[in-house]
């Protein structure tokens, strides 16, 4: 920095502490300026809360938002260009139904209905996720460009503004010491600043129409949404209805039991109360269990003793690009703890991340 820098730094700074410290009063901006001031610092904080709570609404649980952040900030490291989505609560559902009907068979009543059911879920959870890209695109992004370009030009034009009138009123003050030709610089910089921070803040108050606008696109997302919900909803219903009514209308099979199975029971001396040997032999005194139960080891396979692992309590189903998958009673290999909520492992040459729940640590990291 130049002398001239370094001493207008110095008054600037003098300046201040004459003002907070010993209460000398600086030069007073007009009323109009104080008033535009206040509804862009009102709309700053409006932007920055808005977006922040848009957020909490596409996706409420904050479980979620968490873990979408955690993968997409490993999704930038990794390099890959597509980040995943939310894991909408309608699909997570959808898949359980479907899973479960599946299972059951769909030519059961019930089967058919949970895989009606599932599949309509995961339509909403694709319904959720336009609505989710609709808001981001013309509601939360131009936003968010509105407080990372305007709102912070305005900010940087009334801190170049408060500098100014401190040195202007440093030097005014010293009239005498300070030649006249200095004094009257810094009060036409002054005057400067203040007419660039002034015009900025005036011109974005002024073109509040595109906020208007991209509110307008919110609810109509939001009108859009709920409108492809409501005939998913109704097709869903009608289908329910038609099993219901098909239900009540088909006679009742009455339950006939098979008959039991005749057994001779022969000699009533038998030591395993009274069956035959052939349906039940008894092991003799002599005869060698099954496996050599001494023999027995509970080292995991393929796992040195020093080698940081965990044991998985249930199956867990990869959702999202970069979970590992695994099933219950898996042997996992822990790599690193990415927060404390999830771990990062390896199983069967795959590399990953899960749940800390998921799992029960065997040999921990090393700290």
């Amino acid at each position: 920095m130049s002398v001239a820098g370094l001493k207008k730094q110095f008054y600037k700074a003098s300046q201040m502490v004459s003002e907070k410290v010993g209460g000398a009063e600086g030069t007073k901006l007009d009323d109009d300026f104080r008033d535009l001031e206040r509804k862009v610092d009102v709309t700053s904080k409006a932007v920055v809360e808005v977006v922040s709570k848009t957020s909490e609404y596409l996706q409420p649980n904050p479980a979620s938002r968490a873990k979408l952040s955690m993968l997409n900030t490993m999704s930038k490291i990794r390099g890959q260009v597509k980040n995943p989505g939310y894991p909408q609560a309608e699909g997570l559902l959808g898949e359980c139904m479907a899973k479960y009907g599946r299972e059951l068979g769909e030519e059961t009543n019930f089967g058919g209905a949970l895989v009606d059911v599932g599949e309509a879920m995961k339509r909403l959870a694709e319904v959720k996720d336009s609505l989710d890209i609709d808001v981001k695109q013309n509601f939360i992004d131009p936003l968010q460009t509105l407080c990372d370009k305007d709102l912070r030009e305005i900010q940087h034009h009334l801190k170049k503004l408060e500098g100014r009138r401190l040195d202007y009123d440093y030097k005014k003050k010293r009239q005498g010491k300070i030649p006249d030709e200095e004094v009257r610089q810094a009060l036409e910089k002054f005057h400067e600043s203040k007419e660039v921070a002034e015009n900025s803040m005036y011109n974005l108050l002024e073109t509040d129409i595109e906020q208007v606008s991209q509110l307008s696109s919110l609810v109509g997302s939001q009108l859009q949404y709920h409108r492809q919900a409501v005939q998913v909803l109704e097709e869903l219903s009608d289908k329910l209805r038609d099993r219901v009514n098909e239900a009540q209308s088909r006679p009742r099979r009455e339950y006939t039991p098979k008959p039991k199975p005749i057994f001779d029971f022969g000699d009533n001396n038998h030591s395993n109360g009274g069956y035959p040997t052939s349906m039940a032999p008894l092991p003799s005194r002599n005869s060698e269990p099954p496996f050599p139960f001494t023999k027995l080891s509970f080292r995991k396979p393929g796992l040195s003793p020093e080698q940081p692992s965990c044991k998985a309590l249930y199956d867990f189903e990869p959702e999202n690009e970069g979970e590992l998958g695994f099933r219950e009673g898996d042997i996992i290999t822990l790599t690193n703890q990415i927060d404390e909520n999830w771990y990062e492992g390896m199983l069967n040459g795959q590399s990953g991340f899960f749940p800390l729940n998921y799992v029960e640590v065997l040999i921990p990291l090393p700290h």
